[in-house]
């Protein structure tokens, strides 16, 4: 129900992006609605960082993800409003100002408790999602450090922690960052390749990409799965049409 919903939603505000993100989003919390029926799931809630039971339901993912934010956001000791106003924005869109501000308060008091560590956070959302996932939880924790235009370098550190936290590997952190930090080797971080590479190397580090993240790969999932994975297939596509320009083939 929430993957439909969310994904509706997050493609008509922010188009394919924001239709993967409410997807992926929506198709956690029916799967942890699910889980939460089960024994074992409610053991192992009280090990990890959840939501106490309110008038509204909340879920784990959620709070978990409210929370790599929040870690992000204060990374560079200060914090910055606009980075706070694509969280909240983002929040409020995907679930509702009344689900969005349940949250945010449920956060604030968890977090008065106990403090928040990316260490923990990261490994109950890793061993809850697939790689896939993951890449696009990293891609939305880029943004929120991006959303005040710059990402400071204590932010580049806390979120290349959480990437190793998360199980994603080096080459999958830098092309990402490549998407969101210019440089003059951007396209080649973006390929995985170094500026030496070869034409066949190039070759078949774009066809590798292509098949990593083509919509087309997706084949049991949504449309709306499908057309938020062509952001990173497009930034793929304009990395390797830079190089052949600057290479001449």
């Amino acid at each position: 129900m929430f993957k439909w919903i969310l994904a509706i939603i997050g493609f008509s505000l922010y188009r394919f992006p924001g239709g993967f993100i409410g997807y992926l989003i929506g198709s956690l919390i029916d799967n942890i609605a699910f889980q939460n029926n089960t024994t074992q799931r409610r053991r192992s809630a009280q090990s990890h960082f959840h939501a106490p039971r309110r008038n509204v339901s909340l879920g784990d993912f959620e709070l978990n993800l409210l929370s790599l934010s929040a870690i992000v956001i204060k990374a560079d000791g200060a914090i910055s409003q606009r980075e706070l106003d694509y969280v909240r924005s983002f929040f409020v869109q995907q679930f509702g100002k009344e689900r969005a501000n349940a949250t945010f308060r449920t956060f604030n008091q968890i977090a008065k408790q106990r403090s928040v560590e990316a260490e923990r956070v990261s490994a109950y959302l890793r061993g809850r999602t697939t790689y896939e996932m993951r890449l696009q939880i990293l891609h939305f924790l880029f943004g929120v450090a991006n959303a005040d235009s710059k990402i400071h370098q204590a932010e580049l550190n806390t979120l290349q922690r959480i990437s190793r936290y998360l199980n994603i590997n080096t080459y999958d952190f830098e092309s990402i960052k490549a998407m969101f930090i210019k440089s003059a080797d951007d396209a080649y971080k973006i390929l995985e390749i170094d500026q030496n590479a070869s034409e066949n190397e190039i070759k078949k580090a774009y066809r590798k990409m292509v098949k990593k993240y083509h919509p087309d790969k997706l084949v049991d999932m949504d449309e709306a799965y499908k057309k938020g994975a062509r952001e990173k297939f497009n930034k793929v596509q304009e990395a390797y049409d830079k190089i052949r320009r600057e290479k001449g083939f």
